[in-house]
C-alpha cells in the first residue's frame, strides 16, 4: 500500500487514503491499454507540458512520452507543448523532439493572456481533444514515463475517477548537495497547513501542489482555474467541492527530479497560493478554521523503509490564546513594577 492512514486524520481523509492511495505498478500498461481500446473515445490521452525557458529539459521529456507511451505503446494520443513566451530554445527543442507546440498568445486571441502557470494550462483544454488530460511540468530530468501512465492509469480503470494527483520523494537538490526529503517547500510550509485547516478532507494528499496531475476533461471545464501558480491548490479544492473526495486519488510514482525556485521566488508562489485559498474560503464562508475536527491537526507524510509506502504523521495545531493580562484580577502590578492604584 502506497500511503498509511494515520487514526488522528479525519475518518473521512483516513478512509480515502486507504481506498484511493495506489502504486503505478498495481496497474500495468497492459492493463491500461487494454482499457483504453474498451473506453473508445473516453479513453482518448491528452498530455500537455506548460513550458518556460525550459529549453534544456522539455526535449528529454517528450522524447520518452514518445518513444514509451505512443510508439512502443499507444497509450498516448497527443503530445502538446504550450510555449508561455519563452526567451530561449523551448519552442525549438519540444518540437524537434516530436512534440506539437503551440504558444499560449495564439490560443483565444481575442483575450489577452496574462502571465502564470494557471493562464496556460486553462488554455491548453482549447488545442487538446483527449477526454483525459494529463499534465506534466517541463522542468523534470530523469523522466520516467510512469509519471503519465501513473496518473492516467485510475482514470482509465475506474470511471468513478474523475481527477489524480501524482505522489513521490522530492528530494531538495541544490549546489550539488541532496536533501532526501527537503524539496516542497511551499507545500510544506503553507499548501498543507491551509488544506489540513480548512479543507481537512484533502489531507490524505503527499504532494498537492505537485505540476502532475490528470483528470477528465469533462470536470476540468468545468473549473476555475486560477492564472497563476495557485492553479493546482484551487483545482483540488474545486474538484472536491464538484465531484466531492471519493472521485479523487492518488498514485505513487517514485522521486521527482526538477530544477529549484530560490527563496524570494517561492515566497511569490506562497503569497499566490494563499491569496487563492483566501478566494475560495471568502466565497464558500469558510474563513473560519474547519470545525470538522474537535482538535486542529496537521498531516504530513515521510517514505516507510518498512512497506517502501508514505507514512502519515499527525501533529495538533494548537490556537489557544491567553488575554491580555490587564484583564485578570491576580495582576497585581503596573509594567513599572509597581503597586496598581484605584
Amino acid at each position: 500500500m502506497p500511503a498509511e492512514p494515520n487514526p488522528a486524520l479525519l475518518p473521512e481523509a483516513a478512509s480515502w487514503l486507504s481506498r484511493r492511495s495506489w502504486t503505478a505498478a498495481e496497474r500495468p500498461v497492459t492493463d491500461l491499454l487494454a482499457a483504453k481500446r474498451a473506453a473508445g473515445a473516453a479513453g482518448t490521452v491528452s498530455v500537455v507540458l506548460p513550458a518556460l525557458d525550459e529549453e534544456s529539459t522539455v526535449g528529454e521529456i517528450v522524447r520518452v512520452i514518445r518513444r514509451e507511451l505512443m510508439e512502443r505503446l499507444p497509450l498516448v494520443d497527443e503530445l502538446v507543448v504550450v510555449d508561455s513566451g519563452s526567451a530561449d530554445r523551448t519552442a525549438e527543442v519540444a518540437a524537434a523532439a516530436g512534440a506539437r507546440v503551440v504558444h499560449r498568445d495564439a490560443i483565444l486571441p481575442r483575450l489577452p493572456a496574462v502571465p502564470g502557470k494557471g493562464e496556460v494550462l486553462w488554455r491548453s483544454l482549447l488545442v487538446t481533444r483527449g477526454q483525459i488530460v494529463c499534465f506534466v511540468d517541463a522542468d523534470l530530468r530523469e523522466f520516467d514515463p510512469v509519471f503519465v501512465s501513473g496518473i492516467v492509469g485510475p482514470l482509465l480503470t475506474d470511471p468513478a475517477i474523475q481527477l489524480v494527483k501524482a505522489m513521490y520523494d522530492r528530494p531538495l537538490e541544490t549546489d550539488g548537495a541532496v536533501v532526501p526529503a527537503g524539496g516542497g517547500r511551499v507545500t510544506e510550509l503553507v499548501a498543507r497547513p491551509l488544506l489540513n485547516l480548512h479543507w481537512p478532507q484533502l489531507a490524505g494528499f503527499v504532494q498537492p501542489l505537485g505540476g502532475e496531475y490528470a483528470a477528465r476533461r469533462s470536470l476540468l471545464e468545468r473549473l476555475h482555474f486560477p492564472t497563476g501558480y495557485g492553479v493546482e491548490l484551487g483545482l483540488l479544492v474545486d474538484a472536491l467541492e464538484l465531484v466531492g473526495l471519493d472521485a479523487l486519488a492518488q498514485v505513487d510514482v517514485g522521486v521527482r527530479h526538477h530544477r529549484h525556485q530560490d527563496g524570494q521566488a517561492l515566497g511569490r508562489m506562497a503569497a499566490t497560493i494563499y491569496r487563492t485559498a483566501l478566494e475560495r474560503l471568502d466565497r464558500t464562508h469558510r474563513l473560519k478554521a474547519s470545525d470538522d475536527l474537535a482538535r486542529p491537526v496537521l498531516t504530513q507524510f515521510s517514505r516507510s523503509a518498512r512497506t517502501s509506502g508514505f507514512i502519515a504523521h499527525s501533529h495538533p495545531v494548537t490556537a489557544v490564546e491567553r488575554p491580555p493580562m490587564i484583564e485578570l484580577p491576580e495582576y497585581p502590578t503596573f509594567g513599572t513594577g509597581g503597586p496598581r492604584q484605584g
